[in-house]
């Protein structure tokens, strides 16, 4: 599935990274056609070598990103083993269990991490990091709550990089990561599931209803010296000051399920300076194999937000992801 929307270019941010990709935003409204994958390893690297310096990505599903930049992978809540929890049948029930990680699903999608970024501690965003974390020797950065609810399950305590937002954190080689202080996204009665954090590792948790949702983070990527700069989200709320100033190449937005919180896309827009390219996300059926087609949950409005973007940024490219495509650090697809 795909949709792209390029319209006129706007001026006023000078000549750089950012006017590169927003060039591509020059002109008459061109389609944005999705390419196959490329072949890729039993790891789920590409099957030549990157580049020196080259930037790849793709989508997991809900709101998680692989992010390669040369021959290293960051992960950004990696939810690859999806399991039934009723939510998409009007039945959902929080007592269903975590399900085992598909080792070899897992492996294919996330090959070899060195860092994992975590938004918040909810199932459909941290389910998989342990076994990652475990299997990897990948760094994890989270909260206080994804440190203790990790630490149950049996994560080192010394792979795990707790944080708050405000930090900025220099990985080597010109990959730094930016956390900033973001809120989870609320339903029509202005409540989410699983509120509250945690200040000790629990017992072990077994269902989904044990993962609270314990703060969320937004984080910003910078994809290498010469990559672009990559806002990610995992809910679709934003503490507007947090944000201001970030000014990402590619936004990656979490579509919305209600309209609680006021005037979300516009105030997000508007504190990240227009991006250049906006990926909505966090709007597919997460309950669908991931090998298969993008299914869209019908209680998120995918179309409503990509007309808020068309309105209040309309320079920006609105680029909407498949599972099954490897995209340059411009979303573009890769051939």
């Amino acid at each position: 599935m795909s949709d792209d929307v390029i319209t006129n270019g706007r001026g006023g941010h000078g000549f750089g990274r950012r006017s590169v990709l927003r060039g591509a935003a020059v002109g008459t409204a061109l389609p944005f056609l999705p390419t196959p994958a490329q072949a890729r390893t039993p790891e789920g690297s590409p099957a030549t070598a990157p580049a020196p310096g080259s930037v790849s990505l793709r989508w997991l599903g809900t709101a998680g990103w692989r992010i390669d930049v040369g021959g290293r992978t960051v992960l950004f809540d990696p939810y690859l083993t999806r399991f039934r929890t009723g939510l998409f049948e009007k039945a959902f029930d929080p007592a269903t269990k975590i399900a085992p990680t598909d080792a070899a699903l897992v492996r294919e999608y996330a090959g070899r991490p060195e860092l994992i970024l975590v938004s918040h501690s909810h199932w459909d965003h941290i389910a998989d990091v342990p076994h990652l974390a475990k299997t990897t020797g990948a760094r994890v950065v989270g909260t206080e709550t994804t440190f203790h609810l990790l630490v149950a399950l049996g994560v080192d305590p010394l792979q795990i990089s707790v944080v708050k937002g405000g930090e900025v954190l220099d990985f080597g080689d010109g990959l730094t990561v930016e956390v900033v202080a973001s809120l989870h996204s609320r339903n029509k009665n202005h409540a989410y599931f699983a509120p509250g954090t945690l200040t000790a590792p629990p017992a072990a948790p077994a269902t989904i209803s044990d993962l609270p949702e314990g703060d969320t983070l937004a984080f910003q990527v910078k994809a290498g010296s010469d990559g672009p700069a990559l806002f990610l989200m995992g809910a679709s709320d934003i503490a507007d000051r947090p944000a201001e100033g970030l000014r990402p190449d590619v936004a990656m937005v979490a579509v919305p399920s209600s309209s609680a919180t006021h005037r979300y896309v516009p105030r997000l827009l508007r504190a990240l300076g227009h991006p250049p390219v906006v990926v909505p996300v966090h709007w597919d059926n997460f309950e669908t194999p991931l090998r298969g087609p993008v299914v869209p949950d019908p209680a998120m409005d995918l179309s409503g937000l990509i007309g808020q973007v068309r309105r209040e940024s309309p320079a920006s490219r609105v680029v909407v992801p498949d599972y099954r495509t490897v995209y340059g650090g411009d979303l573009r697809p890769r051939r």
